[in-house]
């Protein structure tokens, strides 16, 4: 079933207002579904009495944000989404349920002048992305909702499937994981590979490793190559960065920032030099157990290889601090898949 356009609108969108749910019976006539499925569970008249809030002041959303985060992941922490938000500096438009008593949902937005739409707090760089909702059955209020036009990315699969039958999602980019509960050493990762994939592996480490490289960890000075790097590697393949925009670079030296108080993420920065060249910087981070590498910039031109020496690299770095997972994010580039296990994300469009 498709879902129809609900929202709210105003002139204002940055306003601060609480209202009823004037539409919401209309809402529950046309999914005959879910307004049995409210009417089953008892809670036809909670939601007749909620009432809808849009809150625009920072320290407030920000409040919000501590209170119904789960904090699972890195794209659950205020700090981490707070860099991207400083950098850019939207407008935020955190839309709240309230019920007689308490706030019982949350879907927290803001507005992108450039883009004109509606995100994500703290932009579609952010994945695994959750309603924040003290029971399921508001999610579809939530978004019956929101303001338009808006894109909601990566979105966690794990969503209740009678919600997914009756909103549609669509299949985002997959993200790619590692799980390293059963693996003690590298060469435990390399033997779940097939003999090909291992042999160019091991080929390209043996390659970087004659260069008898420099290992250096946590220089941060080093962030400032890392964006060279990448610039000169997407000029090569005739491709454009995100680096050209200088909120983007702000944005990960304030997750840097962040990372380096420790409020709840660490970060770390690998970078290798052979000779007197730069030949690699990796941005990552590290929270609840799972190793993060974020952004990376390689000199491959000079050093053929160094993206797999990197990443085998790093893979032996997380199970050395003893982590349980990796997470290498979202898009495969053409390579992820054949390296990790590829997780479902979905995306809400309207």
């Amino acid at each position: 079933m498709r879902q129809k356009n609900f929202s709210f609108k105003t002139a204002d969108q940055n306003f601060l207002s609480t209202r009823n749910l004037d539409n919401i019976g209309s809402f529950l006539v046309s999914y005959p579904q879910l307004n049995q499925h409210y009417s089953t569970t008892g809670h036809s008249d909670l939601i007749r009495s909620l009432r809808l809030e849009i809150v625009s002041d920072v320290d407030q959303a920000t409040l919000l944000w501590q209170e119904f985060s789960q904090n699972q992941t890195l794209f659950d922490t205020l700090e981490f989404r707070l860099a991207f938000f400083e950098a850019y500096k939207p407008k935020i438009h955190f839309v709240t349920l309230k019920s007689p008593t308490e706030v019982v949902g949350l879907l927290p937005l803001q507005y992108e002048e450039d883009k004109q739409k509606y995100f994500w707090f703290g932009s579609w760089w952010q994945e695994e992305n959750k309603f924040l909702v003290k029971d399921e059955l508001y999610i579809p209020l939530l978004l019956a909702s929101c303001p338009l036009p808006l894109n909601l990315n990566a979105i966690s699969f794990e969503l209740p499937t009678w919600i997914q039958k009756v909103i549609e999602f669509k299949a985002d980019d997959p993200k790619y994981i590692l799980k390293l509960d059963l693996i003690d050493t590298l060469d435990d990762y390399l033997a779940t590979l097939d003999k090909k994939k291992r042999y160019n592996l091991k080929r390209d480490f043996r390659v970087i490793e004659a260069y008898k490289p420099e290992i250096v960890i946590d220089n941060f000075s080093d962030f400032d190559g890392l964006v060279e790097l990448s610039k000169k590697r997407f000029f090569e393949k005739g491709e454009e960065t995100d680096w050209e925009d200088k909120r983007r670079v702000e944005a990960f030296r304030k997750v840097i920032e962040y990372g380096r108080k420790k409020i709840s993420y660490q970060i770390r920065m690998v970078t290798i030099k052979i000779g007197s060249k730069l030949a690699a910087v990796d941005l990552v981070a590290v929270f609840n157990g799972c190793y993060y590498p974020l952004k990376c910039g390689y000199n491959v031109k000079d050093f053929p290889g160094i993206g797999n020496y990197v990443n085998l690299l790093e893979i032996k770095d997380a199970i050395d601090l003893g982590l349980n997972k990796m997470d290498f994010l979202e898009i495969g580039y053409g390579w992820k898949d054949k390296w990790f296990e590829s997780i479902p994300l979905l995306m809400y469009e309207k």
